[in-house]
């Protein structure tokens, strides 16, 4: 059973490990057991499908509660079966639990209607009106955590095609690591009260960081 969770999850594919994995690998089409081998496929499989995006998603694209569903399934769908589908298990990292499974569906249909029909596609020329939108449209979609996994990494793409919309270079999230990373997560948690700032502050400093990678500099 998830940790978090309230119900019994037995039986689902998406809450089972692969045999071997010593519970560190979830069960997958490929019979990866390593923890860091997976990691490299799904992060190979990450800039596969992105680059898949930038060709799928033009600068006027609104996007959908299915289009969050269909770019999980281009990602992962050669690695886990449940890719692209809502998750039915309760998780939660770090004594924080996410939305709860059975909340997802309507959460992410209001996501739709809300967030994502207010912020994409994301076209404004001033800047702290994009670093707002993207922060708001991250931050909702890491708390609904639609997936069993994957779900930052895909709001991290979401974010890339909303500052190439904007007309920003891909955004670069390297230095998210440590201190930075506990600041992330505390980003993350603020947004529970709709206090956006936080998240704000750390995409200011990733649209800096791209703009300056993006001059050479």
């Amino acid at each position: 059973m998830s940790k978090g969770s309230r119900y019994d999850t037995s039986g689902l594919i998406e809450d089972m490990y692969e045999p071997g994995s010593r519970r560190r690998v979830l069960k997958n089409k490929l019979g990866i057991t390593r923890k860091r081998v997976m990691d490299e496929v799904e992060a190979r499989e990450q800039l596969r499908a992105l680059h898949e995006f930038l060709g799928m998603y033009d600068r006027e694209h609104r996007f959908s509660a299915a289009d969050i569903c269909h770019m999980h399934k281009v990602w992962l769908g050669d690695v886990y079966e449940w890719a692209g589908q809502y998750r039915q298990v309760n998780i939660s990292k770090d004594n924080f639990t996410f939305a709860m499974a059975l909340q997802v569906s309507k959460l992410m249909k209001q996501f739709e209607q809300g967030e994502l029909n207010k912020f994409t596609p994301c076209l404004s020329s001033v800047q702290e009106e994009v670093v707002h939108a993207i922060a708001v449209v991250h931050t909702e979609l890491v708390l609904i955590h639609p997936f069993r996994e994957g779900n930052g990494r895909l709001a991290r793409i979401l974010s890339v095609i909303m500052g190439l919309q904007a007309g920003f270079p891909p955004f670069d999230f390297g230095f998210i690591k440590g201190k930075a990373r506990q600041n992330y997560f505390a980003a993350v948690h603020a947004g529970m009260g709709h206090n956006y700032q936080p998240m704000e502050g750390i995409f200011r400093a990733v649209l800096a960081r791209s703009l300056r990678q993006g001059q050479g500099g």
